[in-house]
């Protein structure tokens, strides 16, 4: 997810090796990559461990406070956020593996949306408050926290990615495909079709 204002030096905030973490491409719309449901992940290996190294380090550069595997490539459940950006606020970047909302508030918060896999485009997109969420952390360890505002917006729309769901298909068809159109002329100029 893209957000306003986020920070730059994933290798400061993370204190990880920077030498061994990379930036990743980020796959641009339409891509069908993009629309495939994600596989589970079994076995967190130190290969998967990396990679979510390697995608904070991508979301921060890009910059953004939330990506998901899918979108650099890879079909396997992995979401990586950290929203904490305002300066002079701790950073608190997530990695989670296999993440699923246990609990959503019947409450609703609407928040503008971008995407870094659909640049410079923001709709506002109805979610719930506050979520439950639970997942598998970097170390094996089980997880389970609740999300709320901003928060709870980012970490469902990561998960929406590894179900092959976009912030814009919760928008009306024509501005969907203008959306699309839109992606295919960037994507066409950057030479990346």
């Amino acid at each position: 997810m893209r957000g306003p204002d986020t920070p730059h030096c994933a290798a400061a905030r993370l204190r990880l090796n920077p030498t061994i973490m990379s930036i990743r491409p980020i796959l641009i719309h339409p891509d069908p990559r993009l629309k495939t449901v994600a596989d589970p992940v079994s076995d967190i290996t130190a290969e998967l461990q990396k990679l979510a190294e390697d995608m904070l380090e991508t979301m921060y550069d890009a910059p953004g406070i939330g990506l998901a595997a899918p979108q650099i490539g890879v079909l396997s459940r992995l979401i990586v956020m950290d929203c904490a950006k305002d300066e002079g606020v701790r950073p608190k970047p997530f990695a989670m593996f296999n993440p699923e909302v246990v609990w959503a508030s019947d409450d609703r918060n609407i928040h503008e949306e971008g995407c870094l896999s659909i640049p410079e485009t923001y709709a506002e997109v109805t979610r719930p408050a506050e979520v439950i969420v639970r997942w598998t952390d970097p170390s094996g360890d089980p997880k389970e926290d609740k999300f709320t505002g901003l928060w709870a917006t980012c970490v469902q729309h990561e998960i929406d990615h590894l179900e092959g769901k976009l912030f814009i298909d919760y928008l009306k068809p024509l501005k969907r495909q203008l959306i699309t159109r839109k992606m295919v002329k960037l994507k066409r100029e950057r030479g990346r079709a």
